[in-house]
């Protein structure tokens, strides 16, 4: 059993019989870990879920209310923090050790507000323990933190690592003498303080650390912005780029479609649209091995609810006799992600993904089972990818293959994974630097001038490829923390930025 993962779920077992469970994501009895040589440097984390039918918060934009993954993964996998006596501010003001912190305590975290990060209350979702190597932060207060060198503090300029992972200029962001921490006063919510970094030290031996799932995903850490492992969604996206610390963990529920059946004949449950490869793609590789797929499609089918499946994953093209024939019985939308046709750039970008030929070859297959197929072109990525010429080239072939509709999005860029994608910039495309610092400067996505310009020539290019006809339903959409904001008839979920985080 993978060592990181297994002493997690030791901790959390309940029930006479010890079943295990993983907090805060609504999964319970760990059935196994395996390893296979047909899947190298990945474990499988089998588990038996009590749900798989997931309520999308009502603050969301997007054009659909309910999710089902059958996986889960993360890349940051659970990177286990703090010393047990770290002192977490509360919400009532009050500091807690982070060991004794209980699941649905409320403490603080920080919330974006016009602009800033202010603190702000936010709930426990999980709260666990593992044991690894310690590192000694000291800040030139005197203050120290105990922490894993995968920790990662709020900076002046982003997320940092306390240690490197690698040297050389493509290590991930990491702490540095002089780096200013971004700290919270105790007594208000703002967030003026600046703790410069005096020393990072080596303990060299291991101790036991804990860490915190939270709603914001930070906490307040001995006065400082502390990030925890929330499992950022452009972390779970297992069938696209790994990153360089991907744990290669993946959370397999080994009984998604008998929970999903069983939730379907709730008299309460009205038929609302499902999406799926919303936050994993369901046709990743491990999808032909364990095969859960064809049960959730049928369990959905047979309850006579509306589905749609975004995906990268050539898996898809077995269950597509069974995606023919449940159409006739409910609507069926299925979306194929393809972001550029150099595969260079693309295996730099996503390497764990199908080709973008490959990818073009499903749409086709698709198209061929009389089933409608739209095209994701996301995210486009300016100077990489953006070009008239690269477009161009890229409708044409989606155009070819006979996609029924296409959307595009300019990347965006959240917190956390701006700094990944800067450093990835910074040593494989340098010159284009200073123009992604003029297009995002401090936000999340590109501005309006960009994605105006972008909208006008896409839909330049679609008009050539003969895409603007009746047949073809074409968006081109902004976004709201990277969700579409526009209702279509048939669902195009998001998807992440693909490159490495």
């Amino acid at each position: 059993m993978c060592s990181t993962l297994g002493v997690r779920w030791d901790r959390q077992r309940v029930g006479d019989e010890g079943e295990q469970s993983i907090p805060g994501l609504g999964l319970a009895g760990l059935v196994r870990s395996v390893t296979s040589p047909e899947f190298a440097g990945v474990t499988f984390h089998e588990v038996r879920a009590r749900s798989v039918l997931n309520k999308v918060p009502g603050s969301s934009a997007v054009p659909f209310s309910w999710t089902v993954n059958p996986y889960r993964g993360c890349s940051h996998a659970c990177t286990y923090c703090l010393a047990g006596d770290t002192e977490v501010l509360m919400a009532d003001g009050d500091l807690k050790p982070l060991e004794e912190i209980e699941v649905g305590d409320e403490v603080f975290g920080t919330r974006s507000y016009q602009g800033y990060r202010r603190g702000a209350p936010t709930r426990v979702l999980a709260h666990w323990a593992t044991v690894k190597r310690a590192y000694r932060v000291v800040l030139e207060n005197g203050v120290e933190l105990i922490a894993s060198g995968d920790h990662r503090f709020l900076t002046e300029r982003g997320w940092r690592h306390v240690i490197a992972d690698r040297p050389g200029p493509a290590a991930r962001p990491h702490l540095a003498v002089g780096e200013q921490l971004v700290g919270i006063s105790l007594y208000t919510t703002e967030l003026p303080a600046r703790l410069g970094v005096a020393r990072v030290e080596d303990l060299g031996r291991e101790i036991p650390m804990y860490d915190l799932t939270t709603e914001s995903g930070d906490f307040i850490a001995n006065g400082v912005v502390s990030h925890n492992c929330f499992a950022r969604k452009t972390h779970t996206y297992l069938d696209f780029d790994a990153g360089k610390d991907f744990d290669s963990q993946v959370v397999v529920k080994v009984n998604a479609p008998e929970v999903l059946a069983t939730q379907l004949r709730k008299p309460s449950w009205t038929r609302e649209h499902v999406a799926m490869g919303t936050n994993t793609d369901p046709y990743q590789r491990a999808e032909g091995r364990y095969r859960l797929m064809p049960g959730i499609i049928s369990a959905l089918a047979d309850s006579g609810t509306p589905f749609s499946i975004l995906t990268k994953g050539t898996v898809l093209t077995r269950d597509l006799p069974l995606l023919s024939s449940v159409s006739t019985e409910v609507p069926v939308g299925l979306s194929v992600s393809i972001a550029l046709l150099d595969r260079d750039l693309q295996q730099r970008l996503e390497p764990g993904t199908p080709s973008p030929q490959a990818r073009l070859e499903l749409v086709r297959r698709i198209r061929d089972a009389g089933l409608p197929c739209g095209v994701l072109v996301a995210p486009v990525l300016p100077g990489l990818t953006d070009s008239d010429e690269a477009l161009d080239s890229l409708l044409a072939e989606i155009a070819a293959a006979g996609a029924t509709s296409v959307t595009s999005i300019a990347l965006h860029l959240r917190p956390g994974a701006r700094e990944w994608f800067a450093r990835w910039l910074a040593v494989e495309y340098p010159a284009l630097v200073p123009l992604y610092r003029e297009l995002y400067g401090r936000g999340s996505y590109a501005k309006s001038f960009y994605r105006k310009q972008l909208s006008a020539r896409f839909a330049t290019l679609m008009r050539r490829h003969g895409l603007d006809s009746n047949v073809f339903r074409t968006t081109t959409v902004d976004q709201v923390d990277g969700l579409p904001t526009q209702r279509r008839e048939s669902t195009v979920p998001r998807q992440e930025p693909l490159f490495p985080l």
